[in-house]
């Protein structure tokens, strides 16, 4: 009963099953929002490089 018990308590698989899920929803969020997070990211670099180059013009 003993054995049962501690078995039942232990959660260190649970942990390394609740990390892989998270990646893989990660994974699956990057793989249907590339197109928009590559907009994003573009438009994010541009504009630091514009005000950079602003900044630098002064």
């Amino acid at each position: 009963m003993g054995e049962l018990l501690a078995f039942w308590k232990e959660e260190d698989a649970v942990a390394v099953v609740e990390i892989i899920l998270i990646v893989v929803v990660l994974i699956a969020l990057v793989a249907l929002f590339s197109k928009s997070l590559k907009e994003v990211v573009n438009k994010a670099i541009s504009q630091i490089t514009k005000r950079s180059a602003d900044v630098l013009n002064i």
